[in-house]
């Protein structure tokens, strides 16, 4: 008897996509950033100073109100101290006089005569003017240009990507059953080829 039915089996088909894992790595740009600061010259000048002071040269020529009252005062202190010594002087003389003496006379000779003695030659005015001197001065400054370098260096980042597989089916299993007798008759007597059985025994 021969073999109606065929059946065949379909496996199943797959395909695999693999993504090795991988360590990437970007680097990052360096940035330089300049900065100028222009240079400056100053210049500080003081010119020569000349200070005079002739108070007390134009006190000795013309003196001022307190001044002048104060060395009049001085004069009238050293003439009554003089004229006391003199009339003491004279006093004593009067005491000590004889009769018939001309004490008088002698006094006012005293009086009216010519002064001796070394006399002081003076310069007017009496006192110098007080100078005072202050050189210049010159000070001089400068500032070359300046550069600042700002460098900026960031270092590169690693970063791991991890590995990947991906699975695609293209053919899911499968079971065929194919059937490859002949046909089949309803009745069997219908087949044109029918013999019938023989059921003689």
């Amino acid at each position: 008897m021969d073999q109606l039915l065929k059946i065949t089996s379909v496996p199943i088909q797959y395909e695999l996509k693999i993504d090795s894992a991988r360590l990437e790595y970007s680097r990052s740009r360096a940035e330089l950033e300049i900065h100028k600061t222009d240079g400056k010259l100053s210049i500080k000048s003081r010119p020569v100073k000349l200070n005079l002071d002739s108070f007390e040269a134009r006190n000795s020529v013309s003196p001022t109100p307190t001044r002048s009252v104060a060395q009049r005062a001085q004069q009238g202190r050293e003439a009554a101290y003089s004229a006391t010594a003199q009339l003491a002087q004279e006093g004593q003389l009067l005491l000590k006089a004889d009769i018939g003496e001309d004490v008088i006379g002698q006094i006012m000779q005293q009086r009216t005569a010519a002064p001796t003695g070394e006399f002081q030659l003076g310069f007017t005015p009496s006192a110098p003017v007080d100078i005072q001197y202050q050189p210049g001065n010159l000070t001089i400054n400068y500032e070359m240009d300046k550069l600042n370098f700002d460098l900026k260096i960031a270092n590169g980042n690693f970063e791991f990507v991890p590995g990947n597989i991906e699975m695609s089916i293209t053919q899911y299993p499968d079971l065929l059953i194919e059937y490859v007798g002949g046909p089949i008759y309803v009745p069997p007597s219908a087949d044109p080829n029918y013999e019938p059985l023989d059921v003689r025994a």
